[in-house]
């Protein structure tokens, strides 16, 4: 299979004094460039996941860190045989990652990074004075985790705070935090820091970065991803499969979104389970007037045939042809 495209993965904490505009400018080179993807700017930086041809994505990148606020931009690169997003999201948000800790600066304080190389030794040695802490949602980390990590039982990174009490007996060890791509770690190591835990580092780069650069070794499952993949494989030295189907309970490491939209839970399916129960998580659910038709993903991209790539952006062009 020919893998002609590019997933990048990006964040940078960085001052953008007028987010409006950059959206604006941001926004038309993507479209320069016919990139799709999902891509936040906020006054505290951006974050973004995109794809696009392996040259497209090329020229992007260098986009990106010619701007000398995000020279320091890390793009973690993903081959895959085509477009992983059917449209392009440039917004406008408060918070590059929504965690409810807007106070928190990373480019100030933040946890200190550990390389994959060093954090693959780590969880070989299991050293008795270190926790590697899962700082993900639930459902991101019952399809794949680090062997031995602590995980949270929390809906989104906005609760992370709340379990942070919970956590008072590791503040005499060494805790390393791990998320995706790294930006919740960012602020969550920092915000452990503020909160008195004194020798807190994170992965550098994250899970994506951990198996591009060591393999995966030892993170069990998969990693649960925001495009169209919604998993995709780390782990090429010792993959193993972690999470078990919602209906039958054997193991799978097949995510799907249930096919009620009122309900739209992520959760591990075997396929048989989910031709059985036409891709809902319960009977309730299948019942449901708005069930959506199930057709063996469990992915369900929203209708493109109205999508305007250039909604929100001042210049209109007279011809659409390439995005229809």
């Amino acid at each position: 299979m020919k893998e002609d495209y590019s997933i990048l993965l990006y964040y940078c904490y960085a001052d953008i004094q007028d987010a409006e505009a950059y959206r604006e400018e941001h926004h038309l080179k993507c479209l320069d460039l016919n990139l799709r993807g999902r891509i936040i700017i906020s006054p505290e930086g951006l974050n973004g996941t995109v794809s696009g041809t392996k040259e497209e994505c090329e020229a992007y990148m260098e986009y990106v860190k010619s701007d000398e606020r995000f020279g320091d931009t890390e793009f973690k690169v993903e081959s895959h045989d085509k477009m992983a997003f059917a449209k392009l999201h440039v917004r406008v948000k408060p918070e590059i990652v929504h965690s409810s800790l807007r106070h928190i600066n990373p480019r100030e304080r933040t946890g200190e990074y550990v390389e994959p190389k060093e954090f693959q030794q780590i969880l070989r040695d299991q050293p008795e004075d270190t926790v590697i802490l899962d700082v993900r949602s639930d459902y991101e980390h019952k399809v794949g985790r680090f062997k031995n990590a602590l995980t949270l039982d929390i809906e989104n990174f906005r609760d992370f705070p709340e379990k942070v009490n919970e956590l008072e007996e590791l503040k005499d060890k060494k805790v390393i935090t791990y998320c995706t791509g790294g930006i919740k770690c960012e602020k969550a190591s920092a915000y452990l820091l503020e909160q008195g835990f004194e020798n807190v580092y994170q992965l550098h780069g994250g899970i994506i970065k951990y198996g591009i650069e060591a393999g995966g070794e030892d993170f069990e499952g998969k990693c649960y991803v925001f495009d169209n993949r919604i998993v995709a494989d780390v782990n090429t030295v010792n993959p193993s499969i972690v999470s078990k189907c919602h209906i039958t309970g054997v193991p799978t490491d097949r995510m799907v979104n249930c096919a009620n939209p009122v309900c739209n839970a992520h959760i591990p399916m075997s396929e048989e389970a989910g031709w059985l129960m036409d891709g809902c998580c319960s009977e309730e659910c299948r019942r449901h007037p708005e069930r959506r038709p199930y057709d063996g993903t469990g992915y369900y991209q929203k209708n493109t045939n109205s999508y305007n790539p250039y909604k929100g952006v001042k210049r209109e062009p007279a011809k659409l042809d390439r995005f229809e």
